[in-house]
């Protein structure tokens, strides 16, 4: 059976992840903020090495997948916070253990948004991340709103992919990225609560063309399958498990 480490892994998509990945077997290490084998704020530099440290100190022979799954949603202040976790964690805590990985020649699964799309790779914001450049992207995106940190970050995370693949499989690492819909969470419900973003996101969960929103087993259905030996020569793509509503959106992109 398999070793896998999983950020954000004590509610919603993260937790069921981990409860299938025990469910087959396979030994998981969660790391987030409340709990876990690691308790860690990745929003800060500290948090992330000790989540990184504490990763490597569990096995140091290996892993067969690593899944950022933290994340923040939109309407989480301040608005720099959305950043650093959704982006700026996620690089560096899948950088810092790139090479356990690469020794079982695993996975390591990114969970984007079907959001993505509606902030381009152009938007100062996405370039300051994809530059690398923290406290310029936290000034930035602390002018602008929640949709443009939400929905940004996740650009700029799967752009970070893509542009990662060959570089990462080259050394033995398999870089995807799953892009879930509106699904049941404790932060999407956070979302549902907002007055200004509630009923919007409501709205278009109406017009999902498979009808309303996921709950987390059916994203983690794909993840777990994604991570696993059977998926083995998907690499480099961007999984929408949305329900239609990218299609719905951008029906001549794919």
């Amino acid at each position: 059976m398999g070793v896998y480490a999983l950020t954000g892994g004590a509610t919603g998509i993260g937790a069921e992840l981990k409860r299938q990945l025990v469910d087959q077997g396979h030994r998981v290490i969660t790391v987030d903020i409340k709990e876990g084998d690691i308790v860690a704020d990745l929003s800060t530099a500290d948090g992330r090495q000790l989540a990184v440290k504490g990763i490597r100190e569990r096995a140091a022979d290996g892993l067969d997948g690593f899944i950022p799954c933290a994340g923040l949603p939109p309407v989480a202040r301040p608005l720099s916070l959305i950043a650093s976790v959704n982006f700026f964690a996620v690089v560096e805590t899948i950088e810092g253990i790139k090479d356990l990985v690469a020794k079982k020649r695993g996975t390591v699964l990114i969970v984007a948004s079907n959001s993505a799309p509606m902030v381009p790779t152009d938007d100062r914001f996405v370039q300051l991340c994809l530059g690398g450049d923290e406290a310029a992207a936290l000034a930035e995106i602390e002018q602008r709103d929640g949709h443009t940190a939400y929905a940004g970050s996740k650009r700029a995370v799967s752009n970070w992919m893509r542009r990662n693949v060959v570089d990462y499989a080259q050394a033995g690492v398999r870089l995807n990225a799953v892009a879930p819909g509106i699904t049941r969470t404790p932060l999407s419900e956070q979302v549902m609560a907002d007055e200004e973003l509630g009923p919007a996101m409501q709205q278009f969960g109406e017009m999902v063309p498979w009808g309303g929103t996921a709950q987390p087993e059916q994203i983690a259905n794909v993840m777990r399958f994604m991570l696993s030996r059977e998926a083995d020569f998907i690499c480099g793509s961007v999984v929408f498990v949305d329900g239609g509503s990218d299609a719905m959106l951008r029906p001549d992109d794919f």
